[in-house]
This record gives structure tokens, C-alpha cells and sequence, in this order.
């Protein structure tokens, strides 16, 4: 693999036939995601595309020349045009390759498959989830010298990567941006030894057997798992959602608020979640209006407090969502007033939805106890039904889902494995 500079921009990659161009930075977790899957696709197609680097630091004027705004950036180029989709952030081994067998034939794909080995790797435990709960057993683990390894669909720091906002975490004076809460916790969980496997696709989980196949290949073995697989938001089921998702309706603030810059904006929901992202919201929005079935809203009363202060922010409630369609560059919501049975219809720019989480468990949800509500089962060191299959943090039946009550739960799992390895 070849590392070039602005210099031999022209030469190497416009006029060098099929390149996979790798803008990378230093002090950067997807980066260091995405090196190990560069290099060993690098070996399997580096004899019909060249794969090159370039470091985007010391290259700043050509990665603005190309519109390149985040680290790490992927763009595919035949015969000196870019072809492919761009890939950036935690970019997954099946995505490279999505773009890779585009670019060329189907007999040169074929002929690749078969080069490509099963492996096996081996640990004492295996952490399935890099949230605060994954990320704290594993950096107890380390401590106690146990080989451990975490995976994740997506990059470290599960939901508390995209939360503007943490004033709760203790030993902070000033809230936190959770961004960088994450970032702390997953460098402390490397630092110490952990093995990372993040942005790969889960492609089999065998608790049994206490083994998971990663992007089709890859097994990974362990003598014990944590699931600490979390949450991921709710549907309303209604029409239009889906066919709008990530097109005018969003379930994540810190990602898009940014983008509705004196818009107006709906939110649904009116529990914590909702309450406080309204607020972060409305720092961009002119107009936020929000939407809940009940006669008052179950967000803590500090929340609510700096809620009602907010003068771009009102509520309809007792009310409910009923279907969203498009309008031009418009949002329209029909919502049903619950107790007059009218149907009325809000206008807007975006739609966000914070109505609650589902468990994450869907590859092994048939293997375990699970409670009413289908969040997994644990006794009190964190032990599932299954032997050796322990679980942690918010895909667990439990009253309270924050991130310290995931950090004890990742505290609790890996002092009790560890007492068992040991």
C-alpha cells in the first residue's frame, strides 16, 4: 500500500487507472477502524486497484479542493473520474467491497472470493458492544490480565457518542459533550489492551457454542461473552415513517439539529430524550413544536423547567401522530387530538421522533430469558440464562437505563468473570 501527498495527487490517481483513495488523520478512532480492513482488502484487490493513503492533515488544501469533510474518507476513481459512492466514519468491510466489485468484472470477482480464508481468533471473553457497559468490562478485564475483545457494528461509545449533552456523569464540574465522554471511555478500554473489532457486520451469533462470525469470514472464539448490545429507538408504525426516514425524519439530534438552522422543526415525544434534544433543537430551529400523547410531559422536572423557559419551544398535548408525507421541502404531520378526535396537520421543515428504545437482540433473542418487555434476564453478577453468556447496560430488564447504571453493570459482569477465570 502506498501513502502519497497533494504533489502526486495527479499522477497517482488521476492518471493511474482503478484507485481507492484512504484520507486519513492521526488521533482518529475510525481510522484506526478502518486501517486493519484497508490493508488485508488491499491484498486481495491490489492487483487490479491501487490502494492508496494520503494523510489529510498535510493535505488540507486538496481535501477541501475535493469536499472532503471528515476522517476517514474513501473515493473510488477510474480512469481519473471518482466512481462509487463516498465512504466516510466508521465504515464497514462490506461496504469497501460493495464499492470495490463495481469497479470491476464479474470473473475478477469470482476469482477474489476464492482467495478469501476463513480465520479463527481466540479470547477469554468476548464484550458483543462497545457502550459505557461494554466499555468499562473491558477495561476491568484488561486490569485483571483476561484476553478480551470487543465488537461492535458501529463505533465506540453507543448512544452517549451522539448525545450533545451529559451533566450527570459524576467527577465533571461542567457538562460534558457525550461525543467526547465516549472518546474517553473507548481510548482508556484500548490504552489498556482491549482488542478492537468495531465497524464489522455481525453476520452469526452462536451462544452455545459462544462464537460470532464477523463480515462472513471472520470467527471469534472466547471462553465467556458479555452482550451489551443496547438499544435502538423506536418506531411510531405510521405511514410515511419509513419511507422518510433520513429524508425529513430523524431519531438523532446531535446528527441533524445542525442542519434546520432557523427552521421549524416537530418533535415527538415527551419523556427525558424528547424534552432535553427539543432544547438542543431549538439552538438551531426558529420554531420547535412538540407533540405527546399525554396531558403532561414524564421528562424530569429540571428538563421541563428549561423547557417551558424556552420561547421557540410550545406543545400540543394530547396528541398523536397519525401519518408524514412529503410537500415540496416540507414535513406535514397529521396529528389526532385525543380528546376532540380532530385531525389536524403541522407544517414543517423536519420531523424528530424520541418515543423510547427497543433491546437490541435479534440474532439470539430465541437463546435467553427474556422479561415482558423483551429485555434479557440477569441475576445480580450479571449471569443470563445461558452459562457463561453474561449481559449488560440498557438491553437488560432493569427500572433505570443510564450510563452509570450501564458502567456498574460492566463493573459487576467483569469482576465476577474475572473471579471465575482467575
Amino acid at each position: 500500500m502506498t501513502e502519497i501527498t497533494a504533489v502526486e495527487f495527479d499522477k497517482e490517481v488521476l492518471e493511474a487507472g482503478k484507485v481507492v483513495l484512504d484520507f486519513y488523520s492521526s488521533e482518529c478512532p475510525p481510522c484506526e477502524a478502518l486501517a486493519p480492513k484497508f490493508e488485508s482488502l488491499a491484498g486481495l484487490y491490489g492487483h487490479d486497484i491501487h490502494f492508496l493513503k494520503i494523510f489529510r492533515q498535510k493535505n488540507k488544501a486538496l481535501a477541501d479542493q475535493l469536499g472532503v469533510k471528515s476522517s476517514p474518507t474513501l473515493l473510488f476513481f477510474d480512469n481519473g473520474k471518482e466512481v462509487s459512492e463516498r465512504l466516510a466514519g466508521g465504515i464497514k468491510r462490506s461496504d469497501i467491497i460493495r464499492n470495490l466489485n463495481t469497479m470491476i468484472p464479474e470473473a475478477l470477482i469470482t476469482s477474489i472470493n476464492k482467495k478469501i480464508k476463513p480465520t479463527v481468533s481466540d479470547y477469554d471473553v468476548l464484550v458483543l458492544g462497545a457502550g459505557p457497559g461494554g466499555l468499562t468490562a473491558g477495561l476491568y478485564l484488561c486490569q485483571a490480565k483476561i484476553n478480551t475483545v470487543l465488537i461492535d457494528i458501529a463505533l465506540p461509545g453507543g448512544h452517549v457518542s451522539t448525545t450533545h449533552e451529559v451533566s450527570n456523569y459524576p467527577g465533571f464540574i461542567e457538562p460534558q459533550a457525550g461525543y467526547m465522554l465516549s472518546h474517553n471511555m473507548s481510548e482508556q478500554t484500548k490504552l489498556c489492551g482491549t482488542a478492537y473489532k468495531v465497524a464489522v457486520d455481525v453476520t452469526k451469533i452462536d451462544l452455545n457454542k459462544k462464537e460470532v462470525v464477523l463480515d462472513e469470514y471472520e470467527t471469534v472464539r472466547a471462553k465467556k461473552i458479555i452482550i451489551a448490545t443496547g438499544t435502538s429507538p423506536n418506531l411510531i408504525g405510521i405511514p410515511g415513517e419509513k419511507e422518510l426516514k433520513g429524508k425529513g425524519i430523524s431519531y438523532c439530534a446531535t446528527c441533524d439539529a445542525k442542519y434546520y438552522g432557523d427552521k421549524e422543526v416537530v418533535v415527538i415525544g415527551g419523556g427525558n430524550s424528547a424534552v432535553e434534544e427539543a432544547g438542543f433543537i431549538a439552538k438551531f430551529a426558529s420554531k420547535v413544536t412538540m407533540v405527546h400523547q399525554f396531558d403532561a410531559f414524564t421528562a424530569n422536572k429540571t428538563a421541563q423547567e428549561k423547557l417551558f423557559a424556552n420561547p421557540k419551544i410550545s406543545a400540543l398535548l394530547e396528541h398523536e401522530p397519525r401519518s408524514f408525507r412529503r410537500d415540496g421541502d416540507k414535513i406535514i404531520t397529521e396529528i389526532e387530538d385525543l380528546k376532540t378526535k380532530e385531525i389536524k396537520t403541522l407544517v414543517s421543515d423536519g420531523v424528530f421522533i424520541f418515543i423510547g428504545m427497543k433491546p437490541n437482540i435479534q440474532l439470539f433473542k430465541d437463546k435467553l430469558t427474556l422479561d415482558q418487555y423483551g429485555y434479557i434476564k440477569t441475576d445480580e453478577d450479571m449471569r443470563t440464562s445461558l452459562p457463561d453468556i453474561f449481559a449488560v447496560g440498557d438491553v437488560i430488564s432493569k427500572k433505570y437505563r443510564q450510563i452509570t447504571t450501564a458502567v456498574a453493570d460492566g463493573t459487576i459482569a467483569a469482576i465476577a468473570i474475572a473471579k471465575e477465570i482467575n
